[in-house]
């Protein structure tokens, strides 16, 4: 699963043992050499949506983590992308790793908690990547109402969103045992890390963003504006 130049079982077991936000610090230097990096056919092919949709003036990467994600909006904003994030070593990561040069528009990574976002209404588009499963259900509609809160009027809030595994399917099985394990974890030890890959489907999402359904593909980009 990870290459040479990610980090060790330690690293993880430390990370693991750490809060959301100081876990995320640790494995940032080596985050981009995981699995959990979103991959790149995904980003390229919301970009490609994105150009359909748009043109954007100005865009809000919501945890943006290493820059994937903002490097979507360099692609599709004309004036400004900004990555928000909660961990500083992400930032500190993003900062380092794309340097803000040439055409494109203007860059920025603001440390801030997406359930606090601290801006106003100014963006035309907001993303975000595989972020989800660090927020609990209960914490959705606020978090949703925070990306509302700083869309302009006719804004959109866009996002990828996995089919879950097919029942009985080897993933089906790793990834509840993964959510499994940190549910035991998050009991026995604090702080808690919130990381659970199964609660975050396109049924509950739909009931909190009022999106209808229409079949159900491997991956749909969930695409929600700002009334």
């Amino acid at each position: 699963m990870f290459t040479r130049e990610g980090p060790t079982l330690r690293e993880l077991a430390v990370q693991a043992l750490s809060s959301v936000e100081r876990g995320y610090d640790l494995l940032a230097p080596k985050f981009d050499h995981t699995p959990f990096r979103t991959p790149d056919a995904v980003l390229d092919a919301t970009a490609a949506a994105l150009r359909e949709l748009g043109p954007f003036d100005s865009g809000l990467d919501v945890c943006c983590g290493t820059d994937a994600g903002t490097g979507v909006l360099r692609q599709v904003c004309r004036t400004r992308a900004v990555g928000a994030d909660l961990s500083a070593g992400m930032l500190a990561v993003a900062r380092r790793t794309r340097p803000v040069a040439g055409d494109g528009p203007r860059v920025d990574w603001v440390r801030g908690d997406a359930r606090a976002l601290p801006f106003g209404p100014v963006f035309d588009l907001a993303v975000s990547f595989g972020a989800f499963g660090h927020f609990l259900p209960r914490e959705w509609p606020g978090m949703f109402a925070q990306v509302r809160s700083v869309l302009r009027p006719g804004g959109r809030f866009v996002f990828p969103l996995a089919a879950p595994a097919r029942p009985g399917s080897s993933l089906y099985w790793a990834v509840a045992a993964f959510d499994a394990a940190m549910r035991v974890r998050n009991l026995l030890w604090r702080p808690a890390f919130v990381m659970y890959y199964r609660p975050f489907r396109l049924t509950e999402v739909r009931a909190e963003l009022g999106l209808r359904a229409d079949g159900s593909p491997r991956c749909r980009l969930v695409v929600a504006t700002r009334v």
